[in-house]
């Protein structure tokens, strides 16, 4: 259950990353309420999760799930540059997600 949460909470990382483009500098209401929400709920969650993993694997797999989802949104929303070498680097963060997930087991 412990890593359902994570996974929540990387999600919400990346929501409140993209979100942040959205709000153009916290001048727009209603992207700005979302991104906040986004922000507490990841913290919160990362939090709970936080109960049964280990921190150094925790953190490193919320923030990585943050990097990846966000540089993949950044692509598909926002036009930036799919090159072969920025995709291979993205495909090394989710290979050491899969790694430490697999050598921290199940919690």
């Amino acid at each position: 259950m412990a890593w359902i949460v994570l996974f929540v909470a990387g999600l919400m990382e990346v929501g409140w990353a993209i979100g942040l483009k959205y709000t153009e500098g916290f001048t727009r209401f209603v992207p700005s309420v979302l991104t906040l929400a986004c922000m507490a709920g990841s913290i919160l969650l990362l939090g709970l999760a936080l109960k049964a993993l280990p921190i150094g694997t925790a953190y490193a797999v919320w923030t990585g799930i943050g990097a990846v989802g966000t540089a993949i949104l950044g692509i598909a929303l926002f036009g930036e540059p799919a090159t072969a070498a920025r995709l291979a680097c993205i495909g090394l963060i989710v290979a050491g997600i899969v790694g430490l997930k697999l050598v921290t087991g199940s919690a």
